[in-house]
């Protein structure tokens, strides 16, 4: 079925688990979950895949939990925090032939009051961290991230944290990229309030255009995942 946007009572259920964070509550109200999130979200990842892939040829949508769906239940086994259910719905569009993990793509997360869309990749392999390293060292590719930096950062895209307080060797510390080459992923982020589009069949096209100031971002960093690869 096409996707027709989301009632809002699915988004009223997500509130309602930040506030009911149990086990029973989620199982007396799973069917609302079925019903309201989880069959829209699969009709939503093969609507955002379809439009993707004109950009993406090499885009993966999965409309299955564990595919491009990311499963709501937390894995708490090595946590504080004990709550048993994520009070967001996340999904997942890969771009490369790796595994899903280990290339960019393109995030959702859907908030109750609020969407986040994502492109890059949150962590590197050990084989993606030295090819990353060497973009953006590289005279031509690592200028080319300077523009598409540029490009997330003119609709208030927001950089993940890097993950090094200095600069790796065998570079300089003053080096002209030396912030980006401290980081361990590369991802750009934008959160906006949930638009009215997310209730009706023209939200894929809105996630799409809000991605096209990232896109640059995206490609390049899959790029650098596609030459780890092989």
């Amino acid at each position: 079925m096409a996707f027709t946007g989301f009632h809002p009572d699915a988004f009223r259920f997500l509130a309602g688990l930040a506030e009911h964070n149990e086990r029973a509550w989620f199982h007396a109200h799973e069917a609302e979950y079925k019903g309201l999130l989880l069959e829209p979200a699969r009709e939503l990842v093969t609507a955002l895949g379809g439009r993707l892939a004109a950009v993406a040829p090499a885009i993966h949508a999965d409309p299955r939990v564990n595919g491009s769906i990311m499963r709501i239940a937390r894995d708490t086994r090595f946590s504080n925090d004990k709550t048993p259910y994520k009070t967001h719905l996340d999904l997942w569009l890969w771009e490369g032939s790796g595994p899903s993990r280990e290339c960019a793509g393109y995030f959702v997360r859907l908030d109750p009051d609020a969407v986040t869309l994502c492109v890059g990749a949150h962590h590197f392999t050990s084989a993606g961290l030295a090819a990353y390293r060497r973009a953006v060292d590289d005279p031509r590719r690592g200028p080319k991230l300077d523009r598409a930096v540029g490009s997330a950062l003119t609709v208030g895209a927001r950089f993940g944290p890097a993950r090094w307080k200095r600069v790796p060797a065998p570079y300089p510390a003053d080096h002209p990229r030396a912030d980006l080459l401290r980081h361990g992923g590369l991802v750009a982020a934008t959160t906006d309030p949930m638009p009215p589009q997310a209730r009706t069949e023209a939200f894929p096209d809105w996630c799409v255009e809000r991605w096209a100031p990232l896109r640059p971002l995206q490609a390049w960093v899959a790029a650098v995942a596609a030459e780890a690869a092989g």
